[in-house]
């Protein structure tokens, strides 16, 4: 089973879109497993606060280390094995390949931040893998850390009834290229008609076309796929 902790001061976010369609569904078989954990519960008055100015002046708030500390402990101590993971956007920007790596792991953690971030001396202390969804700001880590998850229990054996479906999705075809363009019925529509190949029968030369297609499109729209180093590295 994939194990999911989420550390988060807004709760009540979870399970979210999460709770719908195949990652709704699997999470109900149990085939992926949520606890989500309210980093309030770790603050040390009876306001519950979280956070506090920064050291040196400036705007916004920074979440303190000891209460995000605290939290951290608690999962550390109780799951020595699970992957912690920190949600920010100065961090490796996630792609296919990470997801396909995170789903190897069988406990992950994922801390979501909010106002101007963490106090750095969490990430010296505990080293998280730092994850970006990409170059934006967003309220806090709670979407992005759902979009993380979209991507990684959708790839889990028996979320997806048809395994094909995967294999041939952007960035999973062809070594990391979009995917060849789709057509269903009805065969006209409008001015457009589909592609007499694709009514042709000939398995050997649609999958000839549907692999230039791919080439095309990714040339066309994201270039930078075709000749791109990894930069996924996961440690």
């Amino acid at each position: 089973m994939f194990n999911v902790i989420i550390l988060t001061i807004f709760p009540e976010m979870f399970p979210g879109f999460l709770n719908y369609s195949l990652t709704g569904k699997a999470l109900e078989k149990k085939i992926w497993n949520l606890e989500v954990v309210n980093i309030r519960f770790f603050a040390k008055d009876k306001h519950l606060t979280v956070d506090n100015v920064p050291y040196g002046g400036g705007a916004g708030m920074i979440m303190r280390p000891d209460v995000v500390g605290d939290a951290v402990d608690s999962i550390l101590s109780a799951h020595k094995d699970t992957r912690f993971i920190y949600m920010t956007p100065s961090g490796t920007k996630f792609n296919q390949s990470i997801a396909k790596k995170l789903v190897e792991f069988s406990h992950i953690t994922i801390l979501c931040g909010r106002f101007e971030g963490i106090d750095q001396r969490v990430i010296d202390e505990y080293n998280p893998y730092e994850l970006s969804i990409g170059d934006y700001v967003l309220s806090g880590g709670e979407p992005a850390a759902m979009v993380v998850l979209d991507a990684c229990i959708r790839l889990i054996p028996g979320v997806v009834s048809n395994s094909d479906s995967i294999i041939e999705e952007s960035f999973s075809y062809s070594g990391g290229m979009l995917e060849y363009p789709q057509y269903t019925r009805p065969e006209q529509w409008r001015k457009h008609r589909v592609p007499e190949i694709l009514l042709s029968g000939d398995h050997k030369k649609i999958s000839d076309w549907r692999q230039k297609q791919s080439q095309v499109i990714t040339k066309k729209l994201r270039p930078e796929l075709l000749d791109r180093e990894t930069n996924d590295k996961f440690t």
